[in-house]
C-alpha cells in the first residue's frame, strides 16, 4: 500500500506549492488514474510517490510518502526502483544505451538480476510491448513512440509491484495508446502490479482504471472509484479537466428528460462508447415502452 499523509511541497526557488496537504492512500492491486489541467501537479505527484522528490528534486517538502510502509524520505530511488518502477514524460532522459537490447540489459545487471533469468526477461518484456523486432535496432533510429516502448519495457523488465507513469502515451498514436492501457490492464489483473498513471488522455482512463485522483491546482478535489468520481464532471470541468463526450451526452438527455423519470445521476455515468451506445439503447425503449401505455 502507498500512504500519503499531508504531503505538501514547492520547488526551490518556487513561490507557489505544487502539492498543498494532500492525504490519500493507493491500495495494493490498485490501478488508478491521475487527471487534471496542466500545472495541476501531476508529474510532482507521480515524483513523490517514486522518490524523486525530495532525493532528485530538492524544495520544501512537508508531510510523508509511504511504500510498504517505508518512507521514500527514507530510501533512495535507486533502491525504491526495484519496488516501484517509472516511467517518465520526458523520454530521452532515461535512455542510457546506443542498442534496445542494451538499454533493458543495463538495468537488469545495475539491480542484480541473477544472469539465468536474464534472457527470459529481455524476451519477455518486448514481446510485452510488441517490439521483438527492435532487439538489435539502434536507438537513434527509432521513432519517439518505439524509444517510448522501449524504456517500458526496461522497467517491466524489472517487475516491479508498482508502476508509476507520467503520461505515457503522450508520443504514442491511439493504437499504441491503446495497447498500452490494455497492457496495463493485463499487468494489473494478472500480475497485481499497482498501476498509477497520470494521463491527458482522459477517456483512456475511464475505460481502463479503477479510480481516479483528480487534481486542481495542486490539491486533490476528488478521489475515488471512478464511476463515483465521474458524477462530479461540473466541477471537474470547472477545474479545466474535459470530461468524455460519452458523459456529455447522457447528461445532455437527463437534461432533455430524454431518461427515464427518477434516473440517479451516477446511473447515467458510461466509460466508453459501448457502454453509452447500450444507455442511449435502453432509454429510447423505456421512453418508447412508457409512451406506448
Amino acid at each position: 500500500m502507498i500512504e500519503i499523509k499531508e504531503l505538501t511541497f514547492k520547488y526551490e526557488g518556487a513561490k507557489k506549492y505544487a502539492l498543498e496537504n494532500i492525504s490519500l492512500e493507493i491500495q495494493k492491486g490498485d490501478f488508478v488514474g491521475i487527471i487534471g489541467e496542466s500545472g495541476a501537479g501531476k508529474t510532482t505527484l507521480c515524483s513523490c510517490i517514486n522518490g524523486l522528490i525530495p532525493h532528485h528534486y530538492s524544495g520544501d517538502f512537508y508531510g510523508a510518502v509511504k511504500v510498504e510502509g517505508q518512507d521514500t524520505f527514507d530510501i533512495k530511488p535507486d533502491k525504491l526502483a526495484l519496488k516501484v518502477g517509472s516511467v517518465f514524460q520526458d523520454i530521452e532522459s532515461q535512455i542510457v544505451s546506443y542498442f534496445v537490447e542494451d538499454e533493458i540489459l543495463f538495468g537488469l545487471e545495475n539491480f542484480g538480476i541473477p544472469a539465468d533469468q536474464i534472457e527470459n526477461r529481455i524476451t519477455e518484456a518486448l514481446s510485452a510491448l510488441d517490439i521483438s523486432e527492435l532487439r538489435h535496432r539502434e536507438i537513434s533510429t527509432l521513432s519517439g513512440g518505439q524509444k517510448q516502448k522501449v524504456v517500458f519495457a526496461a522497467i517491466l523488465a524489472l517487475q516491479p509491484e508498482y508502476l508509476v507513469l507520467d503520461e505515457p502515451t503522450g508520443e504514442l498514436d491511439p493504437a499504441s495508446s491503446l495497447q498500452i492501457f490494455k497492457l496495463l490492464k493485463k499487468l494489473n489483473e494478472e500480475k497485481g502490479i499497482t498501476i498509477i498513471v497520470a494521463e491527458q488522455k482522459i477517456m483512456l482512463l475511464c475505460e481502463f482504471v479503477k479510480k481516479l485522483i483528480v487534481l486542481e491546482k495542486g490539491t486533490v478535489v476528488h478521489y475515488g472509484e471512478i464511476r463515483s468520481t465521474l458524477t462530479h464532471q461540473k466541477e471537474m470541468e470547472e477545474a479545466g479537466i474535459n470530461c468524455p463526450r460519452v458523459l456529455t451526452l447522457t447528461g445532455k438527455m437527463m437534461q432533455e428528460g430524454l431518461t427515464p423519470a427518477g434516473m440517479k445521476n451516477e446511473e447515467r455515468i458510461c466509460l466508453n462508447t459501448q457502454e453509452a451506445a447500450a444507455f442511449v439503447k435502453k432509454c429510447m425503449n423505456e421512453k418508447t415502452a412508457g409512451g406506448a401505455k
